[in-house]
C-alpha cells in the first residue's frame, strides 16, 4: 500500500482553496499541473458531491474514477471508485484550514492499494517521492491561484 501524508500553506483564503478544489469546468487541468486533459472528465454532480475521472500521462497514463466530497467544511475526501491500477475505496483526504494571516493550510493524507502490475510500480514510487512530487504540486497548484 502506498500511504504518504504532505503539507503545504498558501497565501489564498481555505474557502477560495476548496472552491478550486472542487471547480469541475474546463479549467480544471490549468489548475493542476498533474492532471491530464486527455484524462478529465466530469461524469456526475451534487451540490457535494462529485464524480469525476482524472489522470496522468505518467506510465501510458494512470487513472481513477473518484467520488469527491465535500460537505463536511474544512474537509475534501476523495474515494476512489474504479481504476485498472488500483483497488476502490482508498481515500485522499484534504484538510484544509485558514491560517491567522488570511492564508490557508493544507495537510493531505494519500493511500492507494495496488490491484495491477502498474499498480504495484506506481505504489513504491509514490511511496518513495510522492511526498515531495505531490507537495511541489500543490504549492504550484496555490501559487496558480495566488496569481489569479
Amino acid at each position: 500500500m502506498a500511504k504518504i501524508h504532505y503539507e503545504a500553506d498558501g497565501e489564498v483564503s481555505a474557502e477560495r482553496f476548496v472552491a478550486a478544489l472542487t471547480d469541475f469546468s474546463e479549467r480544471r487541468p490549468e489548475l493542476w499541473p498533474s492532471l491530464d486533459a486527455k484524462f478529465y472528465r466530469l461524469l456526475e454532480r451534487g451540490d457535494t458531491w462529485a464524480e469525476v475521472t482524472e489522470g496522468t500521462d505518467v506510465l501510458g497514463g494512470v487513472w481513477a474514477r473518484e467520488r469527491y466530497d465535500w460537505s463536511e467544511p474544512g474537509r475534501v475526501t476523495l474515494t476512489l471508485l474504479e481504476s485498472p491500477d488500483f483497488r476502490p475505496g482508498t481515500l485522499v483526504d484534504y484538510h484544509v484550514s485558514d491560517r491567522p494571516d488570511g492564508g490557508c493550510h493544507l495537510a493531505v493524507d494519500f493511500q492507494r492499494i495496488a490491484a495491477s502490475p502498474r499498480g504495484r510500480l506506481v505504489g513504491i514510487v509514490v511511496q518513495l517521492t510522492g511526498v515531495g512530487r505531490f507537495g511541489r504540486d500543490l504549492r504550484e497548484t496555490l501559487a496558480r491561484l495566488e496569481r489569479l
